[in-house]
């Protein structure tokens, strides 16, 4: 998949969870995440780490949708 049709559904939805070819799964946000159209990055700055992520590696593409927590867990 290319990288611009994973930022234009980051940008139409939101959130969204990528799956990579290597099979990690990433939960990518508007205010988290920046593309490098250059470099064909991805890349997901957390409070744990910053990862770069290969933009073309993206085969997956998963909407999120808000819910409510049960049981007042957040």
């Amino acid at each position: 998949m290319k990288m611009e049709a994973v930022e234009n559904e980051l940008k139409h939805w939101g959130e969204i969870i990528v799956t990579t070819a290597a099979g990690d799964a990433y939960e990518l946000h508007l205010g988290d995440t920046t593309f490098d159209a250059k470099s064909r990055m991805i890349k997901l700055t957390t409070p744990e780490a910053e990862y770069l992520i290969d933009g073309d590696a993206v085969e997956n593409i998963k909407k999120h949708y808000g819910h409510k927590i049960e049981g007042g867990d957040a």
